[in-house]
């Protein structure tokens, strides 16, 4: 069996795809000590660690199904770490069972420190993360991605941190979790014709092409408003007008994402990574703010 370097086994997990993992636990972080909850720092810090973790076990985990299911194959964008031949089918599945197995162990250690609330908000990560791949097969895909890479995060890092669900953190859940969704939702685009090919049936098949390129351009630029409104309203403060700062990154994809119509599906081809780029600018963006916030009085 082929040896494979440290390096490639962290890139089989598809690392720059983790903002959209890591940035809801950051922004919920500071936005809970914004509004003058007692955060406890250390237990936010592993929370981003270990939801990082179960992110790579089913970046993994959803490319040995793709690639079984004959979603991936020699000719597809996505899953190359197996279509390219670099490891095998098995050492993939292996290599998500392993961080699966690292993730749950410290989720139940993150629990035996926190409370019972941790464990049923984990116990539905988890089962939406192995069921991820049949969700996408069956247009559900989206749903799920909402679910576990924003919804579940911010509660679960509510609870775990401050010991009490604050329900205000679901104002943040949805600009954070649009751009997450539309990670998943520009890669589907691009996949459209090799997933129609296997068989499945994804939330941008559903739509059609064209639709589906509206959509994208909604899940990208209407976080900006939602913020815009929560300023208005006060649920967030005037600072987190600088989040405008990463309006240029989205007017870019969404620029390429109209093209749609002339040039097809391959107008789609390396967004899902810029997205995931905006998803780190804008939530850095909105972190900054909430400090700015909460430390200089102007």
């Amino acid at each position: 069996m082929k040896k494979h370097s440290l390096k490639e086994w962290i890139m089989a997990t598809r690392p720059w795809s983790f903002p959209a993992s890591s940035m809801p636990v950051l922004v919920t972080l500071f936005y809970l000590n914004w509004i003058d909850c007692n955060v406890n720092w250390y237990i936010g810090i592993w929370a981003i660690i270990n939801i990082m973790a179960f992110h790579a076990a089913g970046n993994t985990w959803s490319d040995y199904k793709d690639y079984k299911n004959g979603v991936d194959r020699d000719d597809t964008i996505g899953g190359i770490s197996i279509t390219s031949g670099q490891f095998k089918a098995e050492e993939i599945k292996y290599l998500a069972f392993i961080i699966l197995a690292t993730a749950t162990l410290s989720g139940i250690m993150l629990v035996a420190c926190t409370g019972l609330p941790t464990l049923y908000i984990g116990i539905a990560g988890f089962l939406l993360t192995i069921i991820y791949p049949w969700t996408k097969y069956h247009a559900l895909g989206d749903l799920n991605i909402f679910l576990t890479y924003s919804l579940l995060p911010i509660l679960g890092t509510s609870f775990a941190t401050t010991e009490k669900i604050y329900l205000e953190t679901l104002w943040i859940s949805i600009p954070i979790g649009l751009i997450t969704v539309g990670i998943l939702h520009s890669n589907n685009i691009r996949d459209t014709e090799h997933d129609k090919r296997a068989g499945i049936n994804t939330f941008a098949m559903l739509t059609g092409g064209n639709i589906a390129s509206y959509i994208y351009c909604f899940e990208v630029l209407f976080p900006f408003l939602w913020i815009m409104i929560c300023i208005t309203i006060g649920v967030l403060p005037t600072w987190s007008i600088l989040v405008l700062l990463a309006l240029k990154p989205a007017m870019n994809s969404t620029r390429k994402a109209l093209k749609y119509k002339q040039d097809g599906a391959r107008t789609f081809i390396g967004i899902d990574e810029k997205t995931a780029q905006l998803q780190l600018v804008f939530s850095l963006l909105l972190t900054v703010s909430l400090i700015i916030a909460k430390y200089i009085h102007l």
